[in-house]
């Protein structure tokens, strides 16, 4: 006779559902400027704290806290401010814009804005980005023309990609912004891989990786930390942990019992786990990252909390899976608010002129949608060239293809 229970499996669940509020007690948000700030050639084995704990710089009344709290210019702040705004907005309008069909598909950023737009502001302009399809907030800080992101969200005939890529998936090697890849997580491992050409050649330039909470169950997200540790790339790997995997909560891919940042001291890297809805709290401890990559002290691993306020995409309806007032009861909050109370605390704005700027944003985007539908959206059937097919795939185009491409008429 068997004197043991039945083996059984664990299966994680979400802490709310539909119709039941969420229990966000999981987050184990510390307090703000709790957090300690070590050396940037801190042991990694050192930061097992940090990597469980939480970095938070702005307290519930906006108001700076504690070591991690930047000597940050009040012209960076309007920065990011307008940023997060203009990515908000930007995202609001192209949504828009899809439900009336002038682009197939659309990936908000919504509540994350903090992570990308803060992030970027904390890297040098030449440094390279290997992003995840919900870091439109890195163009828009890096000032990508508004209109060139449009027509690659239209497909139409101005797009810098030509049709190539799905609407979202941008490319501009120019903003240090590689191309994005509807597989998500190969940018983890090309990230490190870049870093590491960019040590071969005596370079000073550093890469920052991006992928989801979700990816973190995935092979490429450990062969990427092994490369990184072994040879100290020179990169930032970041996870973007907004609690849900498209459907799949967070603790699907492991979050439950640890953290996801917690798995980078595991594989020797220098790891924080950060609220990434705070801006001075994200842009703090990339600035932190950054340096202890340009001073060859190896990479870092950043798991930033955040929320994905809105859908998973315009395919998506995340009132099946999880409850419909979960943004609004959040506790890591807005992280626009929460930037703009820091700037009121300090005198540096107020309501009006948020809203005078809100206004000017919303202007700007109207006027690049307009300039790029005149080349044609979805909606109304504009399409390539066929003679685009040929093109970008030799540098010289080889007989056959001329031949083939005169008998097409093109």
């Amino acid at each position: 006779m068997n004197p043991h229970e039945p083996l059984r499996l664990h299966v994680p669940e979400p802490t709310g559902r539909p119709g039941c509020q969420t229990d966000f007690s999981y987050l184990r948000a510390a307090p703000a400027g709790h957090a300690r700030k070590p050396a940037l050639d801190v042991d990694p084995k050192a930061t097992a704290g940090l990597a469980v704990g939480m970095v938070r710089v702005l307290d519930e009344q906006g108001n700076a806290q504690g070591p991690w709290a930047p000597s940050i210019a009040p012209g960076i702040l309007h920065a990011g401010l307008k940023a997060m705004l203009k990515t908000r907005l930007f995202d609001a309008r192209m949504l828009t814009a899809q439900r009336q069909k002038k682009m197939s598909f659309y990936m908000q950023c919504l509540g994350e804005e903090a992570v990308a737009c803060a992030h970027t502001l904390a890297l040098n302009a030449d440094d390279m980005c290997f992003p995840t399809y919900r870091q439109q907030g890195i163009l828009i800080t890096r000032q990508m023309p508004l209109f060139e992101m449009i027509c690659q969200l239209f497909s139409n005939a101005r797009d810098p990609l030509k049709g190539r890529q799905l609407p979202v998936m941008y490319s501009n090697k120019a903003k240090g912004f590689f191309s994005l890849s509807g597989n998500l997580g190969t940018q983890f491992v090309q990230g490190v891989g870049w870093a590491m050409a960019s040590a071969i050649r005596g370079d000073n330039r550093i890469a920052s990786a991006w992928i989801g909470d979700g990816f973190t169950a995935e092979t490429d997200f450990h062969t990427a930390l092994t490369f990184a540790h072994v040879y100290r790339a020179p990169v930032i790997l970041n996870v973007v942990n907004n609690q849900w995997a498209i459907s799949s909560f967070q603790h699907i891919a492991g979050g439950e019992a640890t953290t996801f940042a917690g798995r980078g001291v595991g594989s020797g890297i220098a790891s924080l786990r950060v609220d990434g809805n705070d801006f001075l709290a994200v842009y703090a401890v990339s600035q932190w990252a950054a340096e202890r990559a340009r001073h060859n002290y190896g990479p870092t691993l950043i798991e930033w909390v955040t929320y994905r306020a809105g859908p998973h995409s315009t395919s998506d309806d995340p009132s099946k899976y999880r409850p419909a007032d979960d943004w609004g009861r959040f506790p890591l909050g807005d992280p626009i608010a929460r930037l703009k109370q820091h700037l009121i605390n300090l005198g540096q704005w107020d309501e009006a002129r948020h809203e005078a700027l809100a206004v000017e944003l919303e202007q700007e985007i109207i006027a690049a949608t307009k300039a790029a539908e005149q080349h044609g959206t979805l909606g109304d059937g504009s399409i390539a060239s066929a003679a685009t097919i040929f093109e970008d795939v030799y540098k010289d185009m080889p007989a056959h293809l001329r031949r083939q491409r005169q008998q097409m008429g093109a």
